[in-house]
């Protein structure tokens, strides 16, 4: 089962984020104080971000986490798939193409669905192939703003 997240989650998501942020799906882990800020504006508004349980026979199993913008070059909104954890004990039950089909049932108004993948993540790579996703070959780059 896939689900919005809702206040009651809190302390479930800000788990499964730790370990996410330490599995070998990310570049390097993140202070948890963010994991406490996207779940505020979660519950704030969806207009910049969304999250989802996914559950498994009544258990938690992971969650996926969307940020949505305008893109000209897409003709429209777009959702930025930034997270989707399925923890090691549930993966391969078919849970990631499961949210990818919700998602998209879920949110027709999106013109362009967008991730980024670390590339030794065969499995991850193989399944968005499967499910229609092609390489964009922009080189990405980033300027992190430190705080104040």
């Amino acid at each position: 089962m896939i689900r919005k997240l809702t206040a009651d989650d809190r302390q479930t998501y800000l788990a499964l984020a730790n370990e996410f942020y330490g599995s070998p799906a990310v570049l390097h882990a993140i202070p948890e104080e963010y994991f406490e800020r996207t779940f505020d504006e979660m519950m704030r508004s969806d207009d910049y971000v969304e999250g989802f349980m996914l559950e498994w026979d009544g258990e938690t199993a992971g969650y996926g986490l969307i940020s949505k913008s305008f893109s000209q070059e897409a003709g429209g909104m777009q959702a930025w798939l930034e997270e989707l954890y399925v923890r090691p004990a549930f993966q391969g039950r078919g849970l990631g193409k499961a949210f990818f089909h919700f998602y998209e049932e879920y949110a027709p108004e999106m013109r362009r669905f967008r991730l980024e993948v670390e590339q030794d993540n065969t499995r991850a790579l193989e399944l968005y192939k499967r499910l229609g996703y092609e390489e964009f070959t922009y080189y990405q780059m980033v300027k992190e703003r430190q705080e104040q």
